[in-house]
């Protein structure tokens, strides 16, 4: 079942559960930014968590996101 989260089980039983929808709301500013994050939660969850618990999502995001015109 889809939840919209990322639950993570850590070596020591412990459950982690990720809201995906509250961080999305957080921390993405525009519709690159969501899907962006969207395709790291689909392709890569293990990356999505560890940037969302040890990184800084606001400067990946802007990093790996640039609005280009169409011409």
């Amino acid at each position: 079942m889809d939840t919209a989260c990322v639950e993570l089980c850590l070596e020591d039983g412990t459950l982690l559960s990720i809201d995906c929808t509250a961080v999305e709301n957080d921390v993405a500013n525009s519709m690159y930014q969501w899907s962006e994050l969207d395709w790291l939660i689909y392709n890569d969850p293990l990356s999505y968590a560890e940037l969302i618990l040890n990184g800084d999502p606001e400067l990946y995001l802007k990093t790996v996101t640039k609005k280009v015109p169409l011409d």
